[in-house]
């Protein structure tokens, strides 16, 4: 398998963009190479049953909410190939943001997360202003030739007008899509199919209560 690599063109197109609004959307972002061996992994990690239903909060405030968000992940862990390609490519993300923005990014966290249907994630940020380890948030997709009337669609609204949609992201294979994680409010509609991602974010070390980088 040939490593794949993210066109450079398309990452300057990526820091112009969180530059000029704080997010970016980009279609056909990410190779087939990358998204269709991830998509074949999760579902057969889903077949076996070897995804957690995912929580809110965090520490000791982590717990199942069903009625904020309902998707079910597992934490990528380098253990196949895909899931290392993938994180390679990340990488070159990562760099790309530290070398325009100055950014300090040092590490990449990311899980798959499976929407069964009906499932859906309440509007939240990402993170918080003030504690933001967590600067920029990523999703890229998975399922190839999303159906018209898939729905499942992730908006994201002004940081200003939280009522004003700033677009609606169709979960189609390849799209990426990365935001800034203390400031872009967002949400997953209802899905009414199975809907596969990689949702990923990139922290920067911080200091709070005197440990560094705390557990979240």
């Amino acid at each position: 398998m040939t490593r794949p690599h993210l066109p450079p063109a398309r990452l300057t197109e990526l820091v112009d963009a969180l530059v000029e609004q704080g997010w970016y959307l980009g279609e056909h972002f990410l190779p087939e190479a990358l998204h269709a061996p991830l998509l074949a992994e999760l579902e057969t990690m889903a077949s076996r049953e070897a995804l957690d239903a995912a929580g809110v909060g965090r520490g000791r405030e982590h717990h199942l909410r069903r009625d904020i968000r309902g998707d079910a992940i597992r934490w990528l862990d380098r253990e196949s190939l895909a899931q290392r390609r993938y994180l390679e490519a990340m990488g070159e993300l990562q760099k790309a943001l530290n070398q325009a923005l100055f950014l300090g990014l040092f590490e990449y966290e990311a899980h798959f997360a499976q929407y069964p249907p009906g499932a859906f994630y309440r509007r939240h940020l990402d993170s918080f202003r003030g504690r933001a380890n967590r600067v920029i948030s990523t999703v890229g997709y998975l399922n190839p030739d999303w159906p018209a009337d898939g729905e499942g669609e992730m908006v994201i609204f002004d940081e200003h007008d939280p009522d004003r949609e700033l677009t609606r992201v169709r979960p189609e294979a390849g799209t990426f899509v990365c935001f800034l994680s203390d400031r872009v409010p967002h949400e997953v509609l209802p899905t009414r199919y199975p809907r596969a991602s990689i949702a990923g974010w990139f922290r920067r070390n911080a200091s709070l209560g005197g440990l560094v980088d705390p557990s979240h």
